[in-house]
């Protein structure tokens, strides 16, 4: 009988820690659909086995000798353009680098495990999104798609309007062109995106930095107001409650839903329940089926629902899950959903 060969995904670590390298190496082997084609110490070795081994997706630290992560990034994806995931300590200084290297072209950004990250866990996430990244065609960016606000200047409905976004993969980006293509004047706009602790609030700074609205971080029991928008924090999940006529959102620990903390799918599910009819809801790229459920939910409701198309995303599975199941009453490219949601509430 003859055995099918399935190719294994080569990955390429590059970290300045020996301790790092043996251990992503010893971790990421026990997945039969791995393999870790090299290491190397710094960017400048590491440049030299990406030409010679040909990885399939790059492990990348941010701060190393010789070179840093960042310009050797930058470099990387203009010359020889491929998935790369960033592994770094986190803290606020690393997630506002981060948050760079996603700019330049990274897909996804895992944390180094900490107190309440073990490396079990971190090793069953990186596999995930290894995994994920693996398929994603990638070009140079150095001609980048100019970002346009939307035309609509009408009275927007806001009262008791919800908007509820959740995604993954490729979702930093994403969420930043919609949110830069929105107006001023919106109802709240609830955020879900899959990232780790401390990276969320340097997320949410710099989207109030880039766009109309007051973006940040949630805080339990916030009031959700016209305007302002909220960040799901990394490692709780974000939900929606109501007193009255006032929104406001629970933060809570809790068991991963769909391998995800915060998780789409609670925000969504919550959002059904006490916006229904009043809200929206928008579904970006990522992997998995996350918030997939909770988009169906939101319509069988009565809300309004889009998902992104197949050719935007950079990663088609949380938005291929919704629209299978029927929950996307639009699907459209990333460039018309914020005039899809502006049009809805005119």
């Amino acid at each position: 009988m003859m055995q099918t060969y399935i190719r294994k995904i080569r990955v390429l670590i590059i970290d300045d820690s020996a301790f790092v390298r043996k251990m992503l190496t010893d971790g990421l082997s026990k997945n039969e659909e791995i393999e870790i084609a090299g290491t190397a110490p710094d960017p400048f070795i590491g440049r030299d086995k990406i030409v010679r081994l040909k990885p399939d997706v790059l492990l990348l630290d941010i701060e190393m000798p010789k070179m840093d992560g960042l310009t050797f990034l930058e470099k990387l994806m203009k010359y020889y353009p491929m998935p790369v995931i960033i592994v770094s300590s986190l803290g606020q200084r690393g997630s506002e680098t981060a948050l760079r290297a996603i700019e330049l072209g990274a897909l996804e950004v895992v944390e180094k495990p900490g107190s309440s990250y073990s490396i079990g866990d971190m090793i069953d996430q990186l596999s995930e999104k290894i995994k994920a990244v693996s398929k994603v065609k990638l070009f140079s960016r150095s001609d980048p798609k100019p970002v346009h606000a939307v035309s609509g200047k009408a009275m927007l409905r806001t009262t008791n309007k919800i908007i509820a976004v959740g995604a993954s993969t490729g979702g930093t980006e994403a969420i930043k062109d919609v949110l830069i293509g929105l107006p001023a004047v919106m109802p709240p706009i609830l955020i879900v995106q899959h990232m780790p602790q401390n990276f969320t609030r340097s997320f949410a700074q710099r989207l109030d930095g880039l766009c109309k609205l007051r973006v940040k971080e949630a805080e339990d029991e916030e009031p959700a107001t016209p305007g302002k928008v909220l960040i799901a924090p990394g490692n709780k999940h974000m939900a929606l409650r109501r007193s009255g006529a006032l929104y406001y959102v629970k933060i809570e620990d809790g068991p991963l839903v769909f391998h995800q903390r915060p998780s789409v799918e609670v925000l969504f599910k919550s959002v059904a329940r006490y916006a229904g009819s009043n809200s929206l809801g928008v579904i970006l790229t990522g992997m998995g089926r996350d918030g997939a459920k909770g988009l169906l939910e939101m319509r069988n409701a009565g809300a309004f629902t889009i998902a992104q198309d197949e050719k935007s995303c950079i990663v088609f599975g949380m938005p291929k899950e919704a629209i299978q199941l029927g929950a996307a009453v639009n699907v459209a490219p990333l460039e018309q959903i914020p005039q899809l949601i502006v049009n809805y509430l005119e």
